[in-house]
């Protein structure tokens, strides 16, 4: 008992304080729980002994990452890139396998373990590729759209391989007939399980839904997956077969979203522990020792399924420059290549220096894969004339949309926010240029002769080609931090008056962006919470100017442009346009007369010019004090009328009208 309770103990200590450092230090949790494997494993600090209680963890960390893959299996999502999945996919993982079949025969290596060897190193990483795509905002670029595809099928694909693996590696005399035993009852149990099954499941979840205990309803999550699991593993089948099947079935209901963050919790901390687990398996000495054929391998997994991946895609799909940015975004190995490693262990096809090499070799790869998929555009553009033909292809549209556009406003994205927002501005007769990745999008704007074309926002050659130095404001319709940081670093760099008004969740990030010089940020909780409050006052029976008063307080306080200028006058809603007050915003330069004064030696007050705020860099100040110094760099945004604000400018510029003059 104290055995295993040390064990727990240690296990979720060093899972704690890896987390930790991971966030701190921004690295994929992933590589820290493998990194503590290696250190308090039996083969470093002997911590943690390599024992059959410590394997128990793994396989229930397993257990739970299949059946998280088959919660987010979609028959639909399926279906819409078949093509892609079965096509690319398909070949890919068969060629991979055929290959290093090859290659193990070469090496005299029994054909079962290259079988094996062949089906691990297939995998790529789904964690670290989608990560990544999605923080490029490039998941739905065609590349993107191509290596989601072959994740997919690899996932389907280690549902036959944790079936044939224990079948070829028992009874070697009587492979066939242990194989199709192994086949049939699979189908026997899956058939059972998917005909039956997906009525039994959603009236059972109905009824424990219907008892309205969150508790209930978790313990009854935990018994399905493990039921199931059980269910196949009793069958002579795997755990992890079962659990993937659970997982199917529930996507199918409407309490999957339920389940998937009931499960979260349990799902993290045993992949943790299993990670932690397959880091334990990796012996420094015998790494030491077999170094140099590490070096070989490395090279020749990411070489060989990039260029392999590469070819098949340009031969199915068509474009080379696209085949190779899919190839090397999935050239490394993945999760599910040490779960498939696990059991190719437990079945003894695998062992010693061999299993170490191979360890080795997928945990660096995955170490390489962020590198390679960030730079994969310049290794694809440096072999693909075709990656350049089609950037310049997309540049020279996007140019063409944006050449005759003067003082337009660039939206980036053209979801439902950047829709809604280029309605308004038609509305008010206001031209723009919508920038957005999603094809579909793209042609049914063009089909309403919108003006929206293919591109990343935030690209610095995009930006510029949608005219970025002729426009007036750009507004980043998407919450998307990463992205929209790479905006507002080339607006700094190249426009720096000119305004961003940035889209985002909640106001977590509301002072990165501000300092990265975003002049407004907007965040949908914070927007949303005062829209609540109006409703809420209105039907409680306030009246209705009461309630736009805390409309416009609250927007007020948040926002620098709507302070001091909340409660217009009556008549100020009938004057024309060019007697309406407006903003500038107004970059100083070196030359500048007002850079090295205080603004009060300014005097815009007698032009009846009010300074609404001032950006600088790191600094974002609402209504600057009188006796701020100004300096080059600095854009003021100014309120007042059209002709004042031209006074105003001069002055700043050139001095006031005596010393002008």
């Amino acid at each position: 008992m104290n055995n295993s309770l040390s064990l727990v103990l240690i296990l979720l200590a060093t899972a704690v304080l890896v987390v930790v450092a991971c966030r701190i230090l921004r690295l994929p949790v992933m590589l820290g729980y493998l990194a503590v494997g290696i250190l308090i494993g039996p083969h470093t600090l002997g911590w943690i002994p390599d024992a059959p209680s410590t394997r128990n963890f793994a396989e229930f960390g397993v257990v739970f990452l299949m059946f998280s893959i088959g919660l987010e299996f979609s028959l639909s999502r399926l279906k819409s890139m078949k093509r892609t999945v079965f096509g690319l996919g398909g070949a890919q993982v068969l060629s991979t396998t055929l290959l290093v079949m090859g290659a193990a025969w070469a090496f005299d290596i029994d054909w079962r373990t290259g079988l094996a060897l062949g089906g691990l190193l297939s995998m790529s990483s789904t964690a670290i590729v989608s990560k990544m795509l999605v923080e490029r905002a490039e998941l739905n670029l065609p590349y993107g759209q191509q290596m989601m595809g072959v994740l997919l099928f690899q996932d389907l694909a280690v549902v036959p391989l944790l079936i044939i693996i224990p079948a070829i590696a028992s009874q070697p005399d009587h492979i066939a007939s242990t194989l199709g035993l192994a086949i049939l009852k699979a189908g026997l149990v899956l058939l059972l399980l998917l005909v039956f099954g997906q009525r039994i499941m959603r009236s059972w979840l109905h009824m424990v839904a219907g008892q309205k205990s969150s508790e209930l309803f978790t313990l009854n999550v935990l018994f399905i997956t493990l039921g199931l699991a059980y269910l196949t593993d009793s069958a002579g089948l795997s755990l992890a077969l079962g659990a993937f099947v659970a997982g199917m079935l529930i996507s199918e209901t409407e309490y999957r979203y339920q389940v998937e963050e009931d499960i979260k919790p349990f799902r993290d901390v045993l992949l943790g522990l299993f990670f932690i687990t397959i880091g334990m398996k990796l012996n420094v000495a015998s790494i030491a020792a077999n170094f140099g054929w590490i070096l070989l391998a490395l090279p020749a997994l990411i070489l060989l399924k990039a260029l392999l991946l590469a070819a098949l895609a340009r031969i199915l799909e068509g474009n080379w420059g696209v085949a190779l940015r899919s190839g090397i975004g999935l050239a490394q190995a993945g999760e599910f290549g040490f779960v498939l490693l696990t059991l190719t262990e437990s079945s003894h096809l695998l062992s010693g220096a061999a299993l170490q090499i191979t360890l080795a070799t997928m945990l660096l790869s995955m170490l390489a894969a962020p590198f390679l998929i960030q730079y994969g555009e310049a290794i694809a553009r440096r072999f693909s004339a075709d990656e350049w033909t089609n950037r310049a292809l997309q540049i020279h549209q996007i140019a063409i949309k944006s050449m005759a556009s003067t003082g337009h406003i660039i939206l980036c994205g053209y979801g439902r926010s950047g829709q809604k927002l280029a309605s308004i501005l038609e509305d008010e007769k206001l031209c723009f240029i919508a920038l957005d990745l999603d094809s579909q999008q793209i042609r049914t704007a063009a089909a309403a002769k919108k003006s929206v074309v293919y591109g990343d926002a935030a690209k610095r050659e995009v930006l510029l080609a949608a005219g970025l130095m002729r426009a007036r404001v750009l507004v980043v319709t998407y919450s998307d931090k990463q992205s929209a940081l790479s905006i507002l670093r080339h607006v700094k760099e190249l426009r720096p008056d000119l305004p961003v008004v940035v889209r985002a969740y909640d106001d977590s990030n509301l002072d990165v962006l501000k300092n990265a010089g975003a002049a407004e940020v907007v965040a949908e909780v914070l927007e949303g919470s005062v829209m609540l409050a109006s409703q809420a006052l209105l039907l409680a029976g306030v009246p209705l100017n009461r309630v736009i008063r805390h409309v416009q307080k609250n927007r007020a306080r948040r926002y620098a442009m709507f302070s001091g200028y909340v409660h217009p006058e009556p008549d100020d809603l009938d004057r024309s346009d060019a007697m309406q007050a407006r903003f500038l915003n107004i970059l100083l330069k070196e030359d500048s007369y007002s850079v090295g004064r205080s603004l009060a030696e300014a005097e815009l007050d007698a032009l009846n010019i009010e300074a609404k705020a001032l950006r600088r860099y790191n600094v974002n100040g609402a209504q600057p004090s009188p006796d701020m110094i100004l300096q080059a760099g600095d854009v003021l945004v100014l309120l007042g009328l059209p002709e004042d604000l031209t006074q105003a400018e001069m002055r700043l510029h050139h001095g006031n009208n005596r010393e002008y003059n």
